[in-house]
């Protein structure tokens, strides 16, 4: 596809897609152009280099989160539903999490987000310099929730890449670390319930509950 029929929204939905399916490792101006079937250097007309592909593909899709109105739902409410959103965006897109750790982010999709962020932890009560805690505080939790998700998703692909036996080996390393929590009391009791999956499964529910003792601790902080 030659230079003058391309445009930057065309260049940076296809980066999402190949950076959902390849991973932040696998984005590179020459894949790129290949599933655009333009050569690489016309997407270099629209976009500066990698990074600020990056840049544009993170404000693509934090542009998919939606926001409370705080005229029509409570700030706990509004808080649960911002950082439940985000979770699902960042496990739709785990590149996303592997971003942070390797770029400065921002754009209007993400400063629109934190703004409406803050608004929340204002609504609540919280000072200005509280709101900033507390919005920070969830937003590293959902992260770290995320994390997991990430890492296996760019596991897999690294697997899969080498010889494409990635179930094969990630389940040989299961076996491996079953074996050795059956050695420790409490890790070998619960994977002897009944309804144990593996040792890497989490608890059901596990990040709503910790979201929920999150937010009773910070409204706990309120006016103290």
């Amino acid at each position: 596809m030659p230079r003058e029929t391309l445009n930057r929204d065309q260049i940076v939905r296809t980066a999402v897609e190949l950076l959902d399916a390849e991973g932040l490792e696998g984005l590179n101006m020459r894949a790129l152009g290949k599933r655009l079937d333009s050569a690489a250097t016309a997407v270099y007309w629209h976009v500066k280099n990698k990074d600020n592909l990056v840049l544009l593909a993170t404000d693509q899709v934090w542009s998919e989160l939606s926001l409370p109105d705080l005229d029509t739902v409570d700030w706990r409410t509004a808080a649960t539903a911002m950082a439940t959103d985000l979770y699902g965006m960042f496990t739709r897109h785990p590149w996303l999490v592997q971003a942070f750790a390797a770029h400065v982010l921002y754009g209007e999709g993400k400063a629109r987000h934190d703004d409406r962020s803050l608004a929340v932890y204002e609504a609540a009560g919280f000072t200005t310099a509280q709101a900033d805690q507390a919005a920070s505080a969830v937003f590293t939790y959902v992260l770290g929730n995320a994390a997991g998700a990430a890492a296996t998703a760019s596991l897999t692909r690294k697997l899969t890449r080498e010889d494409n036996t990635a179930e094969e080996h990630l389940q040989d390393a299961m076996t491996r670390a079953q074996e050795i929590a059956m050695r420790h009391p409490r890790l070998r009791a619960r994977l002897e319930t009944p309804a144990a999956t593996d040792y890497a499964a989490g608890a059901d529910n596990s990040f709503e509950f910790g979201l929920h003792a999150l937010l009773d601790g910070l409204e706990r902080q309120i006016d103290v």
